[in-house]
This record gives structure tokens, sequence and C-alpha cells, in this order.
């Protein structure tokens, strides 16, 4: 299946799910609408709690007073209200904006749009600490009118409190546009540079949310109970400081360490579900990429990796198909630089194969015609010669060569030889009566190995067991039921398929001195 297409994919815990590209444009565009508003005006709204709750009981300063009240409820609810307001219609105006690609029907995007979609959660990040700086500005300079005294603590809890509510919107963004992410990352490859945030600062992130931030609201506890302002703070007052910071620590930093978890485990159970399936042989495995960091990199290096095996696994099956599966697994296993020129001597037992009248059916018939007789004599020649361990070697026209004994070794390679000559010829009757066969058996020694030029060459056997099975095969076509072996492959089966054939006199055959003894299969 090809990188970036609609797809079922399996998730990071191996369930079926839709992916990416399942999801039509609009339901894309109000996913996007709905999560960018829920979470950019609950984590603000929910900063503001927490800050005004902190500011207001936990700080060892004094408490504010009758105008700082005033004032603090009328500026606390316009200012959230309006930010809120800016900062859901800014987010969500800009997201789909770099987003319109994702929420238009069939459109792909391009390196910049890609990048652009991957900026997003850090863009609307840069939006939120806009937004709270001003905040802090704001509510500093009020309280330097209104109750100087708590001017540091109202900086700083309010500076704090932006940065945890920008690192947490970062996080959350970023979860929530990962349907976006996968499909901007469809395509990428392994040696792209991810433009998202590294684990690296991510890292960094999880850090000072769950541990930084109240660390250091702990420590500004502690400044400010030694500034005179608070230098009448209470042990008990220090104490709940401490107690809710503590608290802080240990509930946030739970959320946050699980979030993280989450982060970079998700990615890689679905690398280790994707590696199982490859494991068992499925080389359609895909893994959906939507991480912009080094994860991402891992899950589309996992994709290319694949591709290659599949890829692989196609050239070895189409080699396989056309020099025999023995061969080619022989010569995979060799390197590249360890493949000869030459053989070995080897004892083997020769089929040779060839059609009677095919000419004279050739100039009867259409081509058509033709090669489908063709296609169906050499599809029972190549399965009778595969299902007692042969190989067939070549094809020379309308006739077959196979080999039994090479270049895997056979021990009783006789016996399979004279078996498959037999059922085929007994197939061939039925399956392609359009035209006859003579079949030739024998049996010697035979030259196996690369034959050729270093640039191009191809495995056959040379010698005359070769010569005498293309001589006996004319010879062949003459006898009953068209097979005609030498004595030597009967004498060299085992007795059960020795039994099957009876002499058949003897012969010089053309190019040798000697006779030939002669066999047929007994009808």
């Amino acid at each position: 299946m090809p990188r970036g297409t609609a797809s079922r994919r399996r998730s990071p815990f191996g369930s079926r799910v839709l992916g990416p590209r399942d999801q039509e444009p609009r339901q894309l565009r109000v996913r996007i609408q709905v999560l960018l508003t829920v979470l950019l005006v609950g984590t603000n709204l929910i900063g503001a709690l927490v800050v005004f709750v902190i500011n207001t009981w936990a700080i060892p300063s004094p408490g504010p007073n009758r105008e700082m009240v005033i004032a603090l409820a009328i500026a606390i609810p316009t200012y959230v209200f309006v930010a809120a307001a800016i900062g859901a219609v800014w987010g969500t105006t800009t997201s789909l904006r770099a987003l319109r690609w994702a929420t238009q029907p069939g459109v792909d995007p391009d390196r910049t749009q890609r990048a652009r979609a991957l900026r997003v959660p850090l863009t609307l990040t840069v939006m939120q600490l806009v937004m709270w700086l001003v905040g802090t500005l704001l509510f500093t300079t009020l309280t330097v009118l209104l109750q100087p005294s708590r001017t540091l603590g109202t900086a700083l809890t309010v500076s704090i409190g932006g940065v945890v509510v920008a690192g947490i919107s970062y996080l959350f963004t970023e979860f929530s546009l990962r349907p976006i992410a996968a499909r901007a990352l469809s395509d990428v490859r392994v040696t792209e540079r991810m433009r998202g945030v590294g684990v690296g600062p991510r890292m960094a992130i999880f850090w000072t949310l769950g541990t930084g931030a109240p660390v250091v609201g702990l420590l500004i506890a502690a400044i400010l109970a030694l500034t005179p302002a608070g230098s009448d703070a209470t042990l008990t007052q220090l104490a709940v400081v401490t107690i809710i910071v503590c608290g802080i620590v240990l509930l946030f930093g739970f959320l946050l360490t699980d979030l993280n978890a989450r982060s970079v485990v998700a990615p890689l159970l679905s690398v280790r579900d994707a590696m199982q399936e490859v494991e068992k042989g499925r080389l359609d495995a895909d893994v959906v990429v939507y991480d912009g960091t080094e994860l991402g990199q891992l899950q589309s290096g996992f994709n290319s990796m694949v591709h290659g095996l599949r890829d692989r696994e196609q050239i070895r099956d189409l080699f396989g198909r056309h020099v025999g599966q023995e061969v080619a697994a022989a010569a995979a296993a060799l390197g590249a630089g360890e493949i000869e020129l030459g053989g070995e001597t080897r004892e083997c037992s020769v089929l040779f194969v060839d059609l009677i009248g095919s000419t004279t059916y050739a100039t009867q018939h259409g081509p058509t015609e033709v090669v489908a007789v063709l296609n169906r004599f050499f599809g029972v020649v190549v399965d009778e010669v595969d299902r007692h361990h042969g190989l067939v070697n070549k094809f020379i026209g309308d006739a077959v060569l196979a080999i039994f004994g090479a270049p895997v070794e056979l021990d009783d390679h006789a016996t399979a030889a004279l078996a498959a000559a037999r059922a085929a010829a007994a197939r061939l009757a039925v399956e392609v009566p359009e035209v006859g066969a003579g079949i030739g058996v024998a049996t010697g020694q035979v030259v196996a190995g690369n034959v050729g030029h270093e640039q191009r060459f191809e495995y056959t056997v040379i010698g005359d067991a070769v010569n005498s099975a293309a001589r006996l095969t004319d010879l062949a076509k003459d006898v009953p039921g068209g097979v005609l072996a030498s004595w030597d492959s009967v004498a060299a089966a085992d007795p059960a398929e020795a039994a099957h054939w009876i002499g058949h006199g003897e012969i010089v055959l053309r190019g040798r001195s000697e006779p030939t003894r002669l066999a047929i299969q007994r009808l």
C-alpha cells in the first residue's frame, strides 16, 4: 500500500482505526474549531482561577485591601473574558488559515503547507504567552497603583501561571491536531528534518510544568517571607503555602509524567506492533506518522524500511519466477561480489519436454490461441517438476529443460525425474489435447553453475546427460506414451519407481559412439 493513501491502519495499541485521510474535511474543520476553542478558553480560565487562588491565599504577603479587591473583582473577569474571546478567535483563525488545505477535499500539502501545519501548536503557544504577558503587565501595574506591597508576588505568580498555561496548551494542542499532523507527515521521508518540537525540548517542557514551576513558586514564597512585606507571615501561612505547592507538584507532576510517557510510548508501540506484523510476514504493515519529533522520524523510517522490504520481496519473487526459487535463494545467500562464473560437477537427472506439431498448430491458429496452449503446456510441466522437487531451468521456444539434483542436492533425483515425466505425460494428454509432447529423461554427470558474462549470466547445466535427454525427447515422440528414458535413470531409481518402466532396446544417440539402453513406461 503506498504511503499517504486512504486506509485503515492500526492504532498505537494494535486496533484498527480510521486513518487521518478517512476523516471528511468538514469533520476535521469542526474538530479543529471545537477542540482549539475548548482548549484555549478552558486552559486560560483554569490558569486564571489557579493564579487568583494562589495569589490571594498562598502567597505570604498582606491580604488585598478594599480598593484592590474591588479593582480585581472588575479587572479579572473583564480581562479573562476579553482575552479568552480574543485568544479563541485569534487562535482558531490562525490555525484554520494554516490548515486550510486539510479542510479541503483532495488537497495534498506541499512542503510549505506541511511546515506551517506542524508549527501551529508552537504558534498558539506564543500567542498564549503574549496574552499572559499583557495580563502580567496589566495586573502588576494595577497592584503598583493600589497596593505596592503585593507587587512582587502578583508579577511572579501571574508570569509563572502564563508559562504553565502556555506549556499545557502546547501539549494539548499538539495532541488534538494529531490527525492533521498525520496527513502532513504522510509522505515525509526519514531523511527530512521534522518541524515540530523535538523529544529533548518536549521533555524540558514537561519538567518545567511538573517540577520547575511549582518549585519556583515555593522559592518565591520563601523569598516573600523574608521581605519586609512578608516578615509577619505566620507558620500557618508558610505551612499552607508548602501544602499547596506540594499538592501541585504531586498532582500535576503525576499527570504530566503520565502524559509525557504516553507521548513517547504511543509512537514506539505503533512501531512495535507493526514490527510484529512484519515478523509474521505481513509486509503491508504501515505506521501512521503523526509525531513531528525524532519519534516521527522513527515511524517514517519504519515505513521506508517496510517499503524497501516489499520492493525487495517483489524483485525476489520475480527473480525466482524467472530462474527458479532455488537458484534465487542461492544467489540471495551470496553477496554481489561472491557470485562467480563457472560451476561444479554434479550427478543429476535431466528432463526435457518438447511439443509435437507445434509449428503446424501455429500456422493453423492465431497467436492468442497458440500462446494459450503454450501456457497450459508450460503450466503442467512446471507444476509437476515443482511437485517432484526439480528445477525448471529454462524454456526453449516450445520446449522445457528441467533439472533434478541441482542447485539443491536431491538424493533420489532419478526417481523424482522419472515420476515427474510419467505424471506430466498423463496430464498433458488430458489437459493439452491439441498438441502432443515428447519427454526424455537421462541421468549422468553435468556441470551446474553460472554461464555467461559477469554483467549478464544465467544458471544452467551442461553435460552429456543434457544432450542425451534432448536426443531422447525427439525419439520419445514416436513411442507409446511419449516418454523415453535412459536405462541408467531407471537403474538409479528406487524399486517402486523402476517397476513402472520396461526396457526398450538400445540405440546410438547422435554425437555418441556407445549405444544407450532405453526404457519406456509400462502402460
